[in-house]
């Protein structure tokens, strides 16, 4: 059905889960290429998610039918560029295999201006509140709307963030992350707190940094009925 703002479906919500890598949805990042700081993140659509991908590539051939009209003169570019692109080949941008986590996946990059952040929701549609859980390696659902361009002799389709994200499940972490505090003290008896000696005056405990003394007026009695003298640092 056309979706209220146009004849063109070109908005989708993944029926099915993906995965997320390169996120950066509490953020906006620029990439490494310069330009303005974006919202994004790279999704990972099984293969065997064909529902999933059905519904996006009918988003994209509706947004590719929206450019011809729109964009392209009426004419669908020879060259035209895609979002979607397959896991199991080769990047366009520099002919390298794809990382061993797009193995079995269709790769979609999607993004969103600063304008548009993202709204993340749990499972229970309630807001996501803390930041550890939206990682690169999680499950989830997202809306996402295409768009096709026409910009410096470049002709394509573009994937954006439409707003929405649901986080569904955890996934094994993807790249660097620190660890939990559960993993780090969640198995650690308590331990009273260590009790000191007050080394004596003048002295310094092992670790610990010495503090000077403040300094008080020309003298004033310190200690035992010793007079001080700020200047020298010396009793009288």
């Amino acid at each position: 059905m056309p979706n209220s703002q146009n004849s063109y479906a070109t908005r989708v919500v993944t029926p099915e889960e993906v995965r997320f890598s390169y996120v950066n949805l509490l953020k906006p990042k620029a990439s490494t290429f310069g330009g303005d700081p974006k919202f994004s993140a790279v999704l990972l659509i099984p293969k065997a998610h064909t529902q999933t991908k059905a519904a996006l590539d009918a988003a994209v051939n509706a947004a590719t039918q929206k450019g011809k009209a729109e964009k392209w003169g009426n004419v669908i570019p020879p060259r035209l560029r895609l979002p979607i692109h397959d896991g199991d080949g080769v990047k366009e941008s520099d002919g390298l295999p794809y990382g061993p986590e797009c193995k079995g996946h269709w790769v979609l990059a999607v993004s969103s201006g600063t304008d548009y952040p993202p709204k993340i929701v749990g499972p229970d549609l309630q807001p996501i509140m803390d930041a550890t859980e939206v990682y690169s390696g999680m499950f989830g659902r997202i809306a996402v709307n295409f768009a096709p361009y026409n910009s410096n002799g470049n002709k394509g389709v573009g994937a954006y963030i439409s707003t929405n994200v649901m986080k569904t499940r955890d996934g094994e972490p993807l790249g660097a992350s620190a660890p939990d505090a559960g993993s780090d003290f969640g198995g650690a008896p308590a331990q009273a707190a260590p009790q000191y000696q007050q080394p004596p005056y003048g002295q310094q405990a092992y670790g610990q940094t010495a503090q000077p003394a403040a300094p008080q007026p020309y003298g004033q009695t310190q200690g035992q009925g010793q007079r001080f003298d700020p200047l020298t640092g010396q009793f009288l």
